[in-house]
């Protein structure tokens, strides 16, 4: 009966229309071999679509600053994705990958490179590799780095993604053997463009290529001052959200050999945002109360949203101490508490975060934004409108 399904299910394609929409919500013409070869229709399922984002960030002796800019901006990243909906009203996850280039620690024979993080939807864990980057002097290769990414990541083959590069740095962009025209050139091929921010003057970036590496794949050319001091607002709601963040991680429930140190990485990284500003630990509490802050893998509260989690498969050994000895109709009943607790914490967190964006619309001045965010907001917003991106605040 399977069989006879697939064949009529087929036969119904083939007569119909063969087009389909996509992320871009245009009307895109299907090969009818490539349906022929795809006969398995009822057990396909929809194809998960992604924001992919890796970050090339020089940490030679010179880029203390740059380093501590994304470390800040990393939530205003986060923050601005939590919104984006695609052309077919699909919400896609956003993963970010890190590289380190241009930096003595790291062996020569690999051309100064490292990948210090793979694509990863963790936001702690990013956070995390972003806070562990440290800087020394070395040589700067863009166009192998470039292309290093390209190799060893997964870039996905759906068209609807929305996949960029961004690589900071200060020296010419043409450094190394690798041809930095050949490296963008394999980007563009993968439908990846690449975003280029030089740490020093425009005209400086511009003639040492770093505009050009940029316009071969339609991407944006930006130069910062990556040692400026970034000026924050303060705001009457910045205390409120930090107690509410307090309440937010008392709302997790840690199961499996993941759970204690998961749980003490997301206090760890709450410390780290501490650490630079107040306003910095303002947006990850907003970032932690959006969709896309998501811990399944180690707390027990988000692990219950997905309909194949089954409390009663967890072994006892890897529930947490005050749940051990608890039946299994009393563990739900916790998990249902923690649940409801963290829906209203979370809301109170955005309704909060309104009031603080619009009492910093009204106060900013033209310096009180981050050059690295500008940079990057700025290219994202151009890139994803191209795949018919829009954003939403609900």
């Amino acid at each position: 009966m399977k069989t006879i399904k697939n064949i009529l299910g087929l036969g119904l394609m083939l007569l119909s229309v063969t087009t389909i929409t996509g992320c871009e919500g245009k009307t895109k013409k299907i090969d009818t071999k490539t349906i022929i070869a795809h006969v398995k229709i009822e057990d396909d399922k929809p194809v998960e679509q992604y924001v992919k984002i890796a970050l090339l960030l020089d940490t030679s002796n010179s880029m203390d600053g740059l380093i501590n800019q994304a470390k800040a901006q990393l939530w205003d990243i986060v923050n601005k994705f939590s919104y984006v909906k695609c052309g077919n009203e699909k919400r896609p996850q956003l993963q970010i990958a890190l590289y380190q280039y241009g930096n003595d620690d790291l062996p020569s024979g690999e051309g100064y490179i490292q990948q210090v993080l793979n694509f990863s939807s963790d936001l702690d864990e990013i956070s995390e590799k972003l806070f562990s980057l440290t800087t020394n002097g070395g040589e700067e290769y863009c166009g192998q780095v470039i292309q290093t990414s390209l190799k060893q990541l997964e870039w996905g083959k759906n068209p609807d993604n929305l996949k960029m590069i961004f690589i900071a740095g200060n020296e010419p962009f043409s450094q190394g053997k690798l041809n930095y025209k050949d490296a963008v050139t394999n980007a563009k091929e993968k439908d990846i463009v690449v975003n280029t921010i030089f740490c020093g003057s425009y005209q400086q970036g511009v003639s040492s290529n770093w505009k050009n590496g940029a316009l071969l794949t339609g991407g944006e050319y930006i130069a910062i001052d990556h040692n400026k001091q970034v000026v924050h607002i303060d705001t009457p709601y910045d205390d409120d959200i930090i107690k509410l963040n307090s309440k937010l991680n008392k709302t997790y429930v840690s199961y499996g050999t993941l759970g204690i140190a998961k749980k003490q990485k997301q206090v760890a990284q709450d410390m780290n945002a501490m650490e630079l500003e107040d306003e910095v630990v303002v947006k990850r509490a907003v970032s932690k109360s959006s969709r896309l802050y998501k811990n399944a893998t180690w707390d027990l509260v988000d692990a219950a949203d997905d309909k194949d989690f089954k409390v009663s498969e967890v072994k006892k050994e890897d529930l947490p101490t005050e749940l051990k000895n608890k039946s299994e109709t009393e563990i739900k009943a916790y998990i249902n508490e923690k649940k409801a607790e963290r829906i209203k914490v979370q809301k109170e967190i955005k309704e909060l975060n309104k009031k603080r964006e619009t009492y910093i619309t009204q106060n900013k001045k033209q310096e009180a934004k981050g050059e690295l965010e500008n940079a990057m907001l700025n290219a994202i917003q151009k890139q994803a409108a191209k795949k018919n991106y829009k954003w939403d605040t609900k």
